[in-house]
């Protein structure tokens, strides 16, 4: 008989962490106590409503986390959230450096996962910043300008991706390693790549 709201790949996953292993099954067992149904996505323990994700567990050498995909429009009473990289526009974590701390949290975690509920069901949906609110660093603009069609290809890449360049290239301090990483992109970017495809 398979237990109610129970993953096997899940199980599988825990099984073979050599870290946090307590830590995920004691997250996992307050988790499976509320309606959100357990999956196994992104190679962690994804827990859904009405197939949308809304928390994920994940472990990282100093801590293991909770990820709430609205995280960034949650009420945050605890002033625990937090967000990941400056870059992150929705998700934000709960962070835990040790079972102890998960035990004495409970009631804390228990009401930001009901937070999370509430929120999914509301329908209520994160603002993402457009690229237009995004800096064109002027080196990649002039290159732009001064090519036809690597300004054509770049148009034609997604949102995510031109956002990748602009963020990647405009956070260099010096104008040489703006140019430099200008010119380094030239062929992904003709070739409607993103900076991390291959």
């Amino acid at each position: 008989m398979v237990e109610k709201n129970k993953n096997i790949k899940v199980d599988a996953f825990i099984d073979g962490l050599n870290d946090w292993q307590a830590s995920f099954k004691l997250l996992r067992t307050i988790l499976q106590e509320t309606e959100l149904v357990e999956d196994y996505k992104w190679m962690h323990p994804c827990y859904t409503l009405n197939h949308k994700n809304v928390v994920i567990i994940q472990n990282f050498k100093q801590y293991c986390a909770l990820l709430f995909e609205k995280g960034a429009i949650m009420e945050d009473p605890y002033h625990s959230l937090i967000q990941q990289t400056k870059n992150v526009q929705a998700a934000r974590q709960l962070r835990f450096e040790s079972l102890e701390e998960i035990k004495n949290r409970k009631d804390e975690i228990k009401w930001y996962i009901e937070e999370a509920i509430r929120l999914e069901k509301s329908g209520e949906k994160v603002p993402m910043k457009t690229t237009e609110t995004y800096h064109m660093p002027e080196e990649l603009k002039n290159k732009l300008e001064a090519s036809p069609a690597l300004k054509e290809a770049f148009n034609h890449l997604t949102p995510g991706r031109q956002r990748q360049y602009m963020y990647y290239i405009g956070n260099a301090k010096k104008a040489s390693t703006r140019q430099n990483r200008v010119e380094k992109y030239i062929e992904h970017i003709l070739e409607g790549k993103g900076m991390n495809d291959d």
